[in-house]
């Protein structure tokens, strides 16, 4: 299993999780970011109806306490959680603050986490207008976030979720620097965990404007998969169209962290029912 175990300042102790087993001790978190493939009809045979319960065994198979779930439309939401009655989720669709879009929900583990606040704001130049679309953006994209309190041991954190644009250049590296600023501005020096499908791979300046160093008032963001502690599992791409082949180093979805979390293990997960895929992309656990 994956697991980031989290170490705050001032707890008298450099790693708050030794256990060797999963969820054996509270400060143990397993988390996830998971482009699901939004509703369309015309995958045939890869369409959402075919693809819910996949999703949802990835659900149940990993037991991840917090999700940060990318392209769901409302239906698919309410049909995912149908299977998962375990989880809640929070989240709003991009084109008008309701249910119109696409959502980047996050769901969380009700009986692990408590969920002490909630928005969203959009990757544009108005952020807290509804609907809004940024700079040469072909969608609205959103980032909904969270801020949790752990039931096991009291601590605080904030989850942010997100899906950049996947045409507009600019409007990916605004939305990079928008979201940095955004996320100091929420969180200051509380643990972060930031999921996201960035449609950009880690060599693009986009990629490095999120990890650019944010000055005082907040906390860098690092790659889970440059922070574990053991080698990373699986792929080292996440988009594959269905077909179960990725590009080497094809990384477009993503799990961040401050430096409070020590983060255990990172992978991909590849499974596949007989050849068929819950996603076009691969999900990312950490």
């Amino acid at each position: 299993m994956l697991i980031l175990a989290i170490s705050f300042p001032g707890a008298g102790q450099e790693s708050a999780a030794t256990a060797e087993t999963p969820n054996s001790s509270g400060s143990e978190l397993r988390t996830m970011s998971f482009n699901i493939r939004y509703d369309n009809p015309g995958d045939s045979v890869n369409a959402w109806p075919y693809r819910i319960r996949r999703v949802a065994g990835i659900f149940r198979l990993f037991e991840p306490d917090v999700v940060g779930v990318q392209e769901a439309l409302k239906s698919q939401i309410n049909g995912l959680q149908a299977e998962i009655p375990e989880y809640d989720w929070y989240g709003v669709g991009r084109d008008d603050g309701e249910d119109g879009g696409e959502f980047c929900p996050v769901f969380y583990r009700r009986e692990r986490l408590e969920l002490l606040e909630k928005a969203t704001f959009w990757l544009s130049e108005t952020p807290d207008t509804p609907g809004s679309r940024g700079w040469d953006a072909v969608c609205n994209r959103v980032v909904s976030w969270g801020k949790f309190r752990d039931k096991a041991t009291e601590n605080e954190f904030y989850f942010f979720n997100t899906h950049f644009d996947h045409a507009g250049p600019k409007a990916r590296l605004e939305s990079a620097k928008l979201l940095r600023r955004e996320i100091g501005k929420i969180a200051g020096r509380t643990p972060v965990i930031l999921t996201g499908d960035l449609n950009c791979r880690d060599t693009s300046v986009v990629y490095r404007t999120l990890l650019e160093n944010p000055g005082e008032e907040s906390m860098p963001l690092l790659d889970a998969i440059a922070r574990t502690l053991t080698p990373h599992h699986g792929p080292t791409g996440t988009f594959h169209g269905f077909t179960g082949v990725t590009e080497p180093g094809g990384r477009i979805d993503y799990i961040f962290v401050t430096p409070a979390w020590q983060v255990r293990q990172h992978a991909i997960l590849a499974d596949h029912w007989d050849g068929r895929y819950p996603s076009d992309h691969l999900p990312v656990l950490a």
